[in-house]
């Protein structure tokens, strides 16, 4: 289960300037790169699924520096995060878990295609846009991936009552085995969760 973590308001926002303000800081520049700093503001309002503007920018910049290092073009970044975000919350899922599972499942590669045929970011099975897609949707497509494939390990969560472990062992097609699941709680544990 993951667990919230209170910080006091100064904290967070000390966190918020260290990571703005990253390695274009010069020592006697005083000032945050202007570029990412218009970018996180943009993301900041559109914060349709955080519960106030401080989460979003808390949540927003952490997370953006957790991703840097596999998606390094800061506007898609940002923007891949605020749609990640907001599915999980639609689904009522955790964020941070929907980050480990696109992690496992294709690496953050949005056209990423399995040997079984599972498409996009969450490698959601084509099927499923039988199921419950509509005309001219695109797996490819940032938006349809996230919301089938946070809506798919929704339905095996309340499936599972709950119980995450055989919830995502049926979202990947393995149930009763442990060896995705133990990927996922790995990558969640090293660079997902937050403390």
């Amino acid at each position: 289960m993951l667990r919230a973590v209170s910080i006091t308001r100064t904290s967070a926002l000390l966190l918020v300037a260290t990571l703005l303000a990253g390695p274009s800081l010069a020592a006697d520049s005083g000032h945050a790169d202007p570029e990412l700093r218009q970018l996180l503001q943009q993301a900041i309002n559109d914060n349709d699924s955080f519960e106030d503007r401080f989460d979003a920018e808390v949540w927003l910049v952490d997370m953006s520096q957790r991703l840097k290092s596999r998606m390094p073009d800061t506007r898609k970044r940002l923007n891949l995060l605020r749609q990640i975000h907001f599915e999980a919350r639609r689904a009522d899922l955790w964020p941070e878990l929907v980050l480990a599972v696109i992690e496992v499942e294709s690496n953050f590669d949005r056209f990423a295609i399995s040997s079984a045929g599972a498409m996009g970011l969450m490698q959601v099975m084509p099927f499923w846009l039988d199921e419950i897609g509509q005309p001219g949707d695109n797996l490819f497509d940032i938006q349809t991936n996230l919301r089938m494939g946070c809506t798919i390990l929704k339905y095996y969560l309340d499936k599972e009552n709950g119980n995450l472990t055989p919830a995502l062992a049926r979202y990947n097609g393995s149930y009763g085995s442990h060896r995705y699941t133990t990927k996922i709680y790995t990558a969640l544990d090293n660079r997902w969760r937050r403390y």
